[in-house]
């Protein structure tokens, strides 16, 4: 018996954590996101098995998704660095405005029950699926970004629903820039940024904001972030992140967009039928 569960089961959970890793990964550096819709069901599974009570869970399970995001992001984001296609300018002017956004989310973590994650990944993943899936290529609300008070307002906003989703910022990121003209190889290389932007701030935010349940909390965690979790994820999904990234520059802008409205599709899903039953 380690930590309360028996060996064999430790050692099925390990290796379907180390897989799933690997699958985040690749969807880190294929769409340019932080593999959350993977991280977030296998650690709630995980937590629930050590018996961490629902009142604290899903703010885990948030809080260890941020912080996995960033060996991953980086990773991917010099991997699309490498080829040429990120917008330094557009991660430069959103810098600012997604950590503060971050923040906030990390106070809202501090007071906010584990419903209200789920629910926020159900609207915003459930929105920009349709979009994805159904929108057409003449969908778009300009050839070129906004100004600049309206482009920091998204950021902020992005910064603000990732850090509660706990995701990297790819898909809200990459929604609105091709909604702007981008193209979708350069939007996903460009948000592949943005992970470092919320991970590192948001990991750090939810141990904060859960250093008050530090009791309800499994071993190896620090507020609402579990080490042990990492431990198994991080070193899979970093290296499949590189193979993710040069896998996206041979698909197809519609292939991509697809791929990117199913994944949105299956968290919103998994999230309702969580709220519901």
């Amino acid at each position: 018996m380690i930590l309360g569960l028996p060996m064999g089961e430790l050692i099925g959970l390990a290796v379907a954590i180390l897989v799933a890793g690997a699958v985040a990964g690749l969807l880190a550096g294929l769409l340019g996101i932080g593999g959350a819709a993977i991280i977030v069901p296998v650690l709630y599974e995980l937590f629930r098995l050590l018996g961490v009570p629902d009142e604290v869970r899903m703010q885990l399970c948030v809080g260890t998704s941020l912080a996995f995001i960033a060996p991953t992001s980086i990773r991917s984001y010099l991997a699309h660095r490498a080829r040429g296609a990120v917008r330094t300018d557009i991660l430069q002017l959103w810098a600012a405005p997604i950590v503060i956004g971050v923040i906030i989310g990390a106070v809202i973590a501090h007071f906010a029950p584990g419903a209200f994650f789920k629910l926020v990944f159900v609207v915003g993943g459930g929105l920009m699926s349709i979009k994805l899936l159904f929108g057409r290529e003449h969908w778009r609300f300009g050839q070129e970004l906004p100004g600049k008070p309206t482009t920091v307002a998204i950021g902020f906003l992005i910064g603000l629903f990732s850090s509660l989703m706990g995701v990297g910022g790819g898909a809200f990121g990459t929604m609105f820039l091709t909604l702007y003209g981008l193209s979708i190889h350069a939007a996903i290389a460009t948000t592949s940024g943005l992970g470092v932007l919320i991970s590192i701030p948001g990991a750090v935010g939810y141990m904060i904001a859960g250093w008050p349940q530090q009791a309800l909390l499994p071993p190896f965690s620090v507020g609402y972030v579990s080490f042990l979790a990492l431990a198994l994820f991080a070193p899979a999904s970093v290296l499949a992140a590189p193979y993710g990234a040069r896998l996206s520059h041979r698909l197809s802008r519609r292939t991509l967009e697809i791929a990117f409205g199913v994944f949105l599709l299956l968290v919103s899903i998994r999230f309702l039928i969580s709220l519901i039953v």
